[in-house]
């Protein structure tokens, strides 16, 4: 994995990447409450709240896997069920951390392409910063395909590079914004280096990598602006 050093800070960033749960949206009621129903339908035990967070934030099938000990026939199973509850309602239990819509705006105003980077559903990831008036903020939106072929970070920033690259946004000083170490890893691919944000679901040792750590959306403006 690349590592990066402090100086590697370089305003002004021509480019910035966002991941979205645990960094623009807290969705761990609404992601939890549905992992807890799909692993109660596939007969298996359901952990506590705290394991059931384990989920939030890697790619859906890896962490049916990982977590559940799920194979790849289960896991497709899973998955079907988990995308059946979630298009009930997208935005059921999500709320935009405080700070971020303003920073977004300001992001936005300073001329700084922004992109989305997310392992979840581009399907899912378009609707709901439409619900909350975030979408116009952003130049491209990158995430997972439906059926999970894209869905590793590495992938995802891949997707979302590409993109900016086809929209002429200079990708000369890159930076990706996150909670889990999946972001830090998945950027470091790319040689992108990662904000790492306390706020989300990542553990203190998922930082490790990260160019710096953002306590707060204001300590994150300071490094972004």
């Amino acid at each position: 994995m690349t590592t990066f050093a402090p100086a590697v800070v370089t305003k002004p960033w021509t480019c910035i990447l966002f991941d979205l749960d645990g960094t623009i949206t807290d969705s761990a009621s609404g992601i939890t409450s549905r992992l807890a129903v799909t692993l109660d339908r596939m007969g298996l035990p359901v952990p506590s709240p705290e394991g059931l967070l384990r989920y939030v934030g890697p790619p859906i099938l890896d962490a049916f896997r990982d977590f559940a000990g799920m194979d790849e026939k289960q896991s497709r199973q899973a998955l079907k069920i988990y995308r059946q509850l979630a298009h009930q309602d997208l935005t059921e239990g999500i709320t935009v951390y405080p700070g971020i819509p303003e920073l977004l705006r300001d992001v936005h105003r300073a001329g700084i392409p922004l992109s989305l980077a997310t392992s979840k559903p581009e399907s899912q990831a378009m609707p709901i910063l439409e619900h909350f008036g975030l979408i116009r903020r952003f130049t491209e939106i990158a995430g997972a395909t439906d059926d999970e072929s894209r869905s590793a970070k590495a992938d995802v920033v891949a997707e979302a590079l590409r993109r900016l690259r086809e929209k002429h946004v200079s990708l000369e000083r890159v930076i990706m914004v996150g909670d889990r170490e999946h972001d830090v890893q998945g950027a470091a691919a790319h040689d992108v280096p990662t904000i790492h944000v306390t706020w989300g679901y990542g553990t203190p040792a998922e930082a490790e990598g990260a160019v710096a750590i953002a306590h707060s959306v204001d300590e994150l403006r300071t490094l972004l602006l």
